[in-house]
């Protein structure tokens, strides 16, 4: 409520930030004061936040209207079906929620990158490597739920390469951060492969999977076209119970009629702990399908610390390449 709004957003000294006569850990960092988080409505640009899972600070870019299919939330309709691919699954409708376009404070960056990789957004390149991905760092996605808003009074809050190219200054204004006209243009331009349209969850044993897929565009190979998406995922430990990722099993449909299976330990080479102080881990990766659609389904298998093993389910999502498809993405080139 409105207590919270007058609470100070303290944090920890890193450790290059720490004065040599000043001993390590004693002394918390006034860096804004907390606001009291929206009910309702959504987050303007500008809005500084501290993440509620991660811990980074970070500043809204702007927001995104998401269809999310939440399998958690049974619809209506409960009995069972089969999907094309075999796959029981519940009828799940989609409902709308916010998610934002943020900037991650590069001070942050060095202790999260165990737990998300502060990669999320990335690009076919422009030139002839058709196989060449690049990335622009400290970018993320966050849902509404995910921001904990503060406010404070340095010009320069967060520190990322972008922050002054795209936001100024203006104290007039709540917050007073406004978008500069070359946030406008790159969000307009990059439009199709920034935005996300569907967000998937489901939660097995307690362990929450959340799965954005984005469409980033086609490229020619060999007289033949290759279609390239990325996806994020975020695994959440909603239990107290210590379990550690062992193994991943992905089934790939695509459009052509292949249904191609993957198997392997980890995922991004990592095989991550989930514990009640760090319940979450955010990769992302990315597929191509030589047909303009498909979908993606398949489970992580878990380990408990007395050795025994379960699988969590990944929910099913569509592979959909972008009907209205202009140009190739343009990256932070004007």
């Amino acid at each position: 409520g409105a207590a919270a709004a007058a609470l100070p957003l303290l944090l920890p000294p890193r450790r290059h930030l720490s004065s040599r006569n000043r001993p390590e850990g004693k002394v918390l960092e006034t860096v804004g004061v907390f606001e009291a988080p929206k009910q309702h409505g959504k987050y303007e640009t500008g809005q500084l936040f501290l993440h509620s899972v991660f811990g980074y600070r970070g500043i809204v870019l702007f927001p995104w209207q998401a269809r999310l299919y939440d399998r958690d939330v049974a619809s209506p309709v409960t009995e069972k079906n089969e999907n094309a691919a075999g796959h029981g699954s519940k009828e799940v409708k989609g409902k709308t929620h916010t998610y934002y376009q943020v900037l991650i404070d590069a001070r942050d960056c060095p202790h999260i990158s165990q737990r998300s990789q502060t990669e999320a957004v990335t690009f076919l390149a422009n030139h002839d490597d058709s196989r060449a991905l690049y990335a622009i760092p400290g970018l993320d996605y966050v849902s509404h739920e995910d921001i904990l808003p503060y406010s404070s009074t340095d010009q320069v809050p967060i520190q990322h390469e972008l922050f002054e190219r795209f936001l100024m200054y203006d104290q007039t204004k709540v917050p007073p951060f406004v978008a500069r006209d070359t946030l406008c243009a790159w969000q307009e331009k990059n439009h199709p492969w920034l935005e996300l349209s569907d967000v998937h969850r489901e939660t097995t044993e307690n362990i929450r999977v959340t799965v954005i897929p984005f469409y980033m565009g086609m490229r020619e190979a060999q007289n033949s076209h290759v279609y390239w998406w990325r996806y994020c995922i975020r695994l959440e430990n909603l239990d107290s119970e210590v379990v550690q990722l062992r193994e991943r099993h992905w089934r790939i449909f695509s459009l052509s009629g292949t249904l191609e299976t993957v198997r392997g330990r980890g995922v991004v080479g990592r095989e991550p702990v989930l514990s009640k102080e760090q319940p979450a881990f955010q990769y992302s990766s990315h597929v191509s399908l030589q047909a303009s659609s498909g979908h993606m389904w398949g489970t992580f298998r878990f380990e408990r610390p007395d050795g025994s093993h379960f699988d969590v389910r990944i929910p099913p999502f569509s592979l959909e390449s972008n009907k209205d498809e202009k140009t190739p993405p343009s990256g932070l080139h004007w």
